[in-house]
């Protein structure tokens, strides 16, 4: 399936700026639905993709194509594609959490490591609670599962949409940055400490991170 990724890459230069313009609409559309079987996804767009390159080739609209609503017959090839198996699905599901568990504990472990060892400015080992651990990790997951799919379906509203980009860099960064923020704050600081405590060495926390980024890489890269 990279063979035709790479191929669409390589094809879609052959574009003209409009063409170009809603034809990655259209292939954005249909990539983000991701119940779909990913090798029938690929198979169509590079089929729109040739016949989008013979219209243009012959001086013809790409409105011959796609119609009127290019955002319609987008819908309605997506209703069209197979579906895939659960199994795919909740495998991203796991793989977005480890890496955002990732993410997490490699920048939090570092920079603790560095303070504690390089500075003296924190205690070499850190203790937590596991149970309020535990409720952090649950409802960030659940954050950002949410956060995700929101992004997912503001970017799928996009398409077809001329948008002005300073109106969505200031919408965007306060949705998808400033409120999940503000809800890992409050919890990190708010949280009462539940259950057992384990005091390990901060830089556990970056080795824990590493681990859950090999475990995402190899999920990503199986699928």
């Amino acid at each position: 399936m990279s063979t035709l990724v790479e191929e669409n890459n390589e094809k879609r230069n052959q574009l003209n700026k409009e063409n170009k313009k809603i034809y990655e609409d259209m292939m954005v559309y249909i990539r983000l639905s991701f119940n779909k079987s990913d090798q029938e996804t690929e198979e169509v767009l590079m089929e729109l993709l040739d016949h989008l390159l013979v219209l243009q080739a012959e001086g013809r609209n790409s409105s011959e194509l796609f119609g009127s609503d290019p955002r319609q017959y987008a819908k309605d090839i997506v209703g069209e594609l197979p579906q895939t198996v659960p199994r795919k699905m909740m495998a991203l599901f796991v793989m977005g959490i480890c890496y955002f568990l990732s993410v997490y504990m490699l920048s939090t472990g570092l920079i603790q490591t560095i303070l504690s060892y390089g500075f003296q400015q924190l205690e070499p080992t850190k203790s937590y609670s596991l149970g309020t651990t535990a409720i952090i990790i649950i409802l960030g997951s659940i954050t950002i599962s949410v956060v995700g799919y929101s992004v997912f379906r503001y970017i799928k509203w996009s398409c077809f949409r001329d948008i002005s980009k300073i109106k969505e860099f200031l919408v965007t960064g306060f949705l998808f940055g400033i409120v999940p923020g503000t809800v890992f704050f409050a919890m990190y600081y708010w949280l009462p400490p539940l259950g057992p405590t384990l005091t390990v060495p901060v830089y556990w926390l970056g080795i824990a991170g590493a681990v859950f980024l090999l475990v995402a890489e190899i999920l990503r890269r199986k699928n």
